[in-house]
């Protein structure tokens, strides 16, 4: 919808609508239609329009009527509950009205309830429940949409005569629709939907001049590993190597289920850069930590990497690097010309720090090409649609089985639970207690660590204890990886942590957190093939939520378990994160694929 064809009065009204375009204003649908065909024989239990005179009138708690209909040459009655001085002003013996309203049978003779006035007779009005004037929706939809619009929008003949018809019905139309619509217009209007959504999306995608191509060779790293890639892998690293090679900067996100080895995907592309600098930016010194381990271990000795964090160095030349691997704090130091940049856990960042790594490398408005990596699978069917603004890869393949066994716990069983934690340690595993607060709160009714720990730092010898604030997080993650049995923490350690004895997670007030964190969470154990145990430990007499997830291993597949429960983000406004949803589309995949087919995505 161009501007220059809308009336500048009309202007405000579609803002004020969020009105962008004629497939907007569609589906803006009416909630009701007003019927005032007149009714020649009486339509029972059903709305009926018709022409009376007022022949009696008796006030009470409700309004009486005694009414004469002249289509039908009889007298009826009419009853209006709860009268207004309107109502009393409205009926008047000897008046003669056009009313709509419903008609039934009681006591030998037809009835009208609650009596409207109708003011034109012999048309269909849709009524539109919107921030505007029912008159006012009416108008804009008589000026600005028919069906040549909804043609030049994309729809065949019979998807714009069907959609237009539900603002424009004919009276056995209106009838229909007033008792529901069938599966065709509701496969329609949920077709129209998503088709509108990734029209727009189409729009907001930008492309930007690369740098350079980048044409690096990963096969002699590929070859030099200990063990061999897995199928997942080597597709993901074969998209990245066909971005790199378009003058076009790559944009794409690695989705990679929990242990499926990112790291290792990441090690290749900086070999696809080579001997372009690459720079990767991870949200805690730890995970930096980890991928320059990774990196010093598996890649050649003449691609030298450095760690930047803020405790580290900065008075190292770090030109003198093809890997520059650190945390936020690379924002904060003068950076070499870079020619790729890698996210790590990039939901981890706002937009505006990824944006900000990002523009870093921009040099004569030629952008470096654009990586993120993601443990937290989001739905099919959303990455489906997402894909009109960025490319996406799939990690869901791991190197070994895990092997975890999920039980919903109360608090009955925690003598079980006991015993089972101190099996475990006798065998040198490790076990973490996550728990939903560090203080004692009155609103949340599980414990906090504050008044947890004490339990465990009795009972147990080695315990450790952090959280998100605490200074020193880092240095007691890596002491208790070497030598802890218990680890007490908050959902601090749902992300990049690597703790290869760790068998055991109990997650305190489980159904407090998202399914993607407790999958995250529970993706801390049986890191290298290990029997691990997952607890959800919980208030709660039953929890299908918990349930589903509990009988569930795949990422992916409780990524749209999640979207069930909290549904969709707004992918298209960026304001809101989660809690938004499509109207009348209920992500269903065929529909989507026809709508995409149809844009010629």
């Amino acid at each position: 919808m161009k501007n220059s064809k809308v009336d500048k009065n009309d202007l405000e009204k579609f803002k004020k609508l969020g009105v962008s375009s004629y497939l907007d204003l569609a589906l803006i649908l009416p909630k009701s239609y007003e019927n005032s065909f007149l009714n020649q024989t009486p339509l029972l239990n059903q709305k009926n329009t018709l022409h009376v005179k007022i022949l009696r009138v008796n006030f009470g708690k409700a309004l009486s009527l005694r009414l004469y209909v002249h289509g039908w040459d009889e007298e009826i009655n009419g009853v209006v509950f709860r009268p207004s001085g309107y109502h009393r002003k409205l009926f008047q013996v000897g008046s003669e009205l056009y009313i709509n309203g419903k008609v039934e049978w009681q006591n030998g003779r037809l009835n009208i309830l609650q009596p409207t006035l109708v003011s034109q007779i012999n048309q269909i009005t849709p009524k539109y429940k919107t921030i505007l004037q029912n008159k006012t929706m009416i108008l804009l939809m008589q000026k600005y949409l028919d069906v040549e619009k909804l043609k030049e929008e994309g729809l065949r003949e019979e998807e714009a005569q069907l959609l237009f018809s539900l603002h424009k019905p004919t009276p056995n139309q209106a009838s229909n629709y007033e008792n529901g619509w069938d599966e065709n217009i509701f496969h329609l209007v949920k077709f129209v939907e998503i088709y509108n959504y990734l029209k727009k999306l189409q729009k907001k995608r930008v492309f930007f001049e690369a740098k350079n191509r980048l044409l690096g060779d990963e096969t002699s790293f590929v070859k030099s590993l200990p063990f061999k890639l897995t199928h997942d892998q080597e597709n993901a690293i074969c998209e990245i190597k066909k971005d790199f090679a378009n003058t076009k900067a790559a944009r794409r996100i690695v989705m990679g289920d929990v242990g499926s080895g990112k790291t290792i995907v990441i090690l290749a592309c900086v070999m696809l850069a080579y001997p372009k600098k690459a720079v990767l930016m991870a949200p805690t010194s730890l995970l930096a930590n980890q991928i320059f381990t990774e990196a010093k271990r598996f890649l050649p000795l003449h691609v030298k990497s450095v760690l930047v964090t803020n405790a580290t160095s900065k008075k190292e030349d770090l030109a003198e690097f093809d890997f520059i691997i650190g945390t936020h704090a690379l924002l904060y130091r003068y950076l070499p010309d870079f020619d790729l940049v890698m996210i790590d856990e990039q939901h981890r960042f706002g937009v505006k720090q990824r944006e900000l790594i990002n523009q870093l490398g921009v040099c004569e408005k030629k952008h470096p090409h654009f990586l993120q990596f993601s443990a937290t699978p989001i739905p099919r069917t959303m990455s489906m649609i997402q894909s009109e603004l960025i490319n996406f890869s799939f990690i869901k393949q791991t190197p070994f089985v895990k092997d975890i066994d999920t039980k919903i716990i109360h608090k009955s069983d925690f003598k079980n639970l006991v015993m089972h934690i101190q099996k475990e340690i006798e065998e040198n595993r490790q076990i973490l207690v996550i728990y939903p607060l560090v203080n004692q709160s009155e609103v949340i009714e599980y414990q906090s660590i504050d008044e947890g720990r004490g339990y465990w730092e009795k009972s147990f010898e080695r315990v450790y204890v952090t959280f998100g604030a605490d200074k020193r997080k880092d240095e007691i993650l890596e002491e208790f990886a070497k030598e802890g049995n218990i680890l007490i923490a908050t959902t601090v350690v749902e992300v990049g942590i690597s703790l290869p004895k760790l068998s055991t997670i109990v997650i305190v007030g489980a159904e407090r957190l998202g399914l993607a964190t407790l999958h995250q969470l529970r993706g801390r154990v049986s890191r290298n093939g290990l029997k691990g145990y997952c607890f959800l430990y919980t208030n709660l007499k039953e929890s299908k939520r918990l349930e589903d997830f509990s009988t569930c291993k795949d990422g992916f597949e409780i990524a749209e378990l999640d979207l069930r429960y909290r549904k969709s983000g707004d992918i298209l406004g960026g304001e809101k994160q989660s809690g938004e949803e499509f109207l009348y589309y209920e992500l269903e995949e065929e529909i989507l694929k026809k709508a995409k087919e149809r844009l010629g995505a």
